[in-house]
């Protein structure tokens, strides 16, 4: 299965200016397994980061231009969009009785869960995805 690359990892290989770039490039470059994967979370919060000015500032992109950098991301070949698999929704109820899930842990959740339903490694720039039981994690350091 591909890797699912977290918004962490997208917006700097979308943004070369990104302090992250070089590492999310060696990324790229020598360490995937391949084929990577947006979801419909990870997709929502690329456009969301490539058009806000607080993050990118100048090189902030308008609503068209980013969708276009999303649709240049999905016509690579090595990268897919994947639906979302079954149960998830099952791990989510697990963890939220488990690991007392607040405020920005839903999305990380919601990743970590889509993650494991679907066979996935999870990349992401974000520590917190480890307290996650059965996920398949590679943390990109900066």
């Amino acid at each position: 299965m591909p890797d699912l690359l977290d918004a962490s990892v997208w917006l700097p290989l979308s943004a070369p200016e990104h302090v992250h770039y070089l590492r999310a490039r060696r990324y790229w470059d020598e360490e995937s397994e391949g084929e990577m994967a947006f979801c419909r979370v990870t997709e929502l919060a690329l456009l969301r980061h490539l058009t806000n000015a607080r993050i990118l500032g100048n090189a902030a992109l308008n609503g068209r231009a980013a969708w276009q950098a999303l649709s240049d991301w999905l016509a690579v070949p090595r990268i897919n969009f994947l639906p979302e698999p079954p149960g998830v929704e099952e791990l989510l109820a697990q963890w939220a009785e488990q690991l007392n899930l607040r405020r920005g842990d839903w999305t990380d959740a919601y990743l970590a869960a889509f993650a494991v339903a679907s066979g996935c490694r999870i990349v992401a720039f974000d520590a917190d995805f480890h307290r996650f039981p059965g996920v398949d994690f590679f943390h990109l350091k900066p």
